[in-house]
């Protein structure tokens, strides 16, 4: 197993996870198989219970790991399905580690940092590799260098160096360099950043500049005076507007050629991979298009201080929308105040389509229920997920099935006509995690639906994270006032349509998170089309 070790330097949040999948797309454009490992610091278990306005989205993968965007990045710009084993936190690690104690199996022994959570970082990080099957494993450690909270990581990672085969571990160290008044981009950020990488015992191979502008001659020549890195390994990473080409970027000044030759990587097994340029090409061809002719979509959501918090639905309307050919803009509007100012619901006539995406808890909900009545009383297409969804099953009982006050149990445990309930054991579905169901699940859909339609399948696999479901005690009499349910499991209804709507459908799965910049999600790509039928 070859790998490549991905730091960060002078501030967080750089793009370390852009940068770190850009480097495995390009091996895997090779033809290699890569897989990628997140090392989050911090001390929680995993990011299942964290709120979205702390680190962004919470991404879920098909076994039901509930973890740190990057690994969304990663899984977008690879087309790969990792699992919950490559995203590894300081709590996981402890947990493990306390658990062994428990069970005696240090034999005694005091339990210490140093061999024993090192340790276990390191067999975390082989095990993940290992299973993955790949030909190189990208480790991406959070935070910057110098952190106090990730000092046992560079520890383990010192000590995986030794460990290992020579040549077999590369480090690629991303930091930022600015412009200052008179536009000359200051290196000594980096110079401090790389000498506090050196203090761990660690050096880097490589190191990649974020910046507003490409790094000029006389910057990388720098660098590599004071850093110790040969000047063609100094690799400018600067804006772009599209994420997607930075692996063209960072491939076109050497980075890919240069990684497999000091890494020894032979000849690939598989066929290289292509059509991502292509992809890249397409996609700016359709952000070209002049905003007048592009079709808006609203975000309803409760999260929009921070846009992360919704990264993966962003990606898959670029994703649709390159799919489409038809240039789309997304917008965040809070549901709250919504909730506060009717005009701001009233503003929503200005959009082509409306998104609500998924949702836990009271805040910002009622706004979601009374933007999903609008969106039906106003025949705007439609894409409701998670609590999307159950937004419009609460809207279509209450103002078109005569259900006054009907409710989710999630607000109103006393609802009179409680149409979205909590998952409970009498929904016989194996794998729930108690009241959770996370993870990929199959879907049946039914024929002559919109649903049918959109994926032309009888059945589709997609990711669930939600705790309730929609009241089979009600179903029939929702579909007696003409909602559709189009998707179940197990008799459990998974897929809502308004067939007398230009185009109207909420999912209690998460289809965002299978979408590819390659391989679009349908639901997204058909979205874009309706709301460009509409703004016609």
């Amino acid at each position: 197993m070859k790998y490549i070790i991905v730091t960060g330097g002078v501030i967080s949040g750089l793009g370390k996870g852009i940068t770190t999948a850009s480097i495995g797309r390009n091996l895997k454009n090779r033809g290699y198989k890569v897989t990628a490992i997140k090392i989050d610091p911090y001390l929680n278990i995993n990011a299942g219970i964290m709120t979205p306005l702390q680190h962004g989205e919470i991404c879920v993968l098909n076994d039901g790991g509930e973890v740190d965007l990057d690994l969304g990045n990663y899984e977008r710009f690879l087309d790969v399905d990792l699992t919950a084993d490559h995203d590894i936190t300081t709590g996981n690690v402890y947990s493990t580690v306390l658990e062994r104690e428990r069970r005696g199996e240090f034999l005694g022994k005091t339990v210490q940092i140093i061999p024993h959570i090192t340790n276990e970082i390191k067999n975390k990080l082989r095990t993940a590799a290992k299973r993955s099957g790949a030909d190189v494993c990208l480790i991406e450690i959070g935070g910057t260098v110098g952190d106090y909270e990730s000092m046992f990581y560079m520890e383990a990672i010192r000590q995986m160096r030794n460990e290992e085969p020579q040549g077999n571990m590369k480090f690629v160290h991303v930091t930022l360099f600015f412009d200052d008044t008179q536009g000359e981009q200051k290196t000594k950020p980096t110079q401090h950043s790389v000498r506090e990488m050196r203090t761990l015992g660690l050096s880097p191979d490589y190191i990649i500049g974020r910046s507003s502008f490409p790094l000029k001659k006389e910057t990388k020549e720098k660098i590599s005076l004071f850093c110790d890195v040969p000047e063609e390994c100094v690799i400018s990473a600067y804006d772009v507007k599209i994420l997607y080409e930075v692996p063209k970027i960072i491939d076109s000044q050497g980075l890919t050629d240069h990684l497999i030759k000091a890494l020894n990587l032979q000849p690939p097994e598989n066929p290289p991979e292509s059509g991502w340029d292509e992809m890249v090409d397409k996609m700016k061809i359709v952000a070209a298009t002049p905003d007048s002719e592009a079709v808006r979509l609203a975000i309803v959501g409760k999260y929009t201080e921070l846009p992360d918090s919704y990264i993966s639905v962003f990606e898959a309307v670029k994703h649709g929308s390159t799919a489409a050919g038809i240039k789309a803009t997304a917008v965040l509007v809070s549901s709250e105040k919504i909730e506060d100012d009717v005009s701001v619901l009233e503003n929503l006539k200005n959009y082509d389509g409306i998104i609500i995406p998924g949702a836990f808890g009271e805040r910002g909900a009622k706004g979601m229920i009374q933007t999903a009545k609008f969106a039906r009383e106003n025949d705007i297409p439609f894409l409701g997920i998670g609590f999307g969804m159950q937004a419009a099953v609460i809207d279509f009982a209450q103002n078109v099935a005569g259900l006054n006050g009907a409710n989710t149990t999630e607000l109103d445990m006393e609802t009179e006509y409680p149409v979205v309930d909590v998952t409970s054991k009498k929904l016989d579905i194996s794998g729930f995690r108690g009241v959770m169901k996370v993870g990929e699940y199959e879907v049946a859909i039914k024929d002559d639906t919109l649903a049918k339609m959109i994926y032309g399948r009888d059945a589709i696999s997609e990711r669930f994270r939600n705790r309730y479901e929609i009241n089979n005690d009600y179903v029939k009499i929702l579909e007696e006032k003409g909602m559709v349910f189009s998707g179940e499991i197990n008799g459990m209804k998974q897929i809502v349509e308004l067939p007398e709507k230009k185009f109207f459908i909420g999912t209690l799965y998460h289809p965002q998170f299978k979408s590819r910049p390659q391989r679009a999600e349908p639901l997204f790509t058909e979205l874009v089309k309706a709301a460009k039928e509409n703004r016609k």
